[in-house]
């Protein structure tokens, strides 16, 4: 990576990738299990919602960002 530019787009891809799991995730009801930890809904909620802010983030940020 020779750019911020790059860098930042590639962040924002991740970080669409994990936004568009979570939504896959709610979408099909799925449940996580950690251990015997139950992973609650409501958390992949607050995941999609701050993944998906850090993906449009990131993605404006490397539009403003020198090649």
């Amino acid at each position: 990576m020779s750019s911020p530019r790059t860098g930042l787009r590639v962040a924002s891809v991740i970080f669409g990738i994990f936004a568009i799991g979570h939504l896959v995730r709610l979408i099909n009801q799925a449940q996580v299990t950690v251990r015997t930890l139950t992973i609650p809904m409501g958390l992949s909620w607050i995941a999609l919602i701050v993944a998906a802010i850090l993906c449009i983030w990131l993605w404006r940020l490397s539009s403003r960002a020198g090649t």
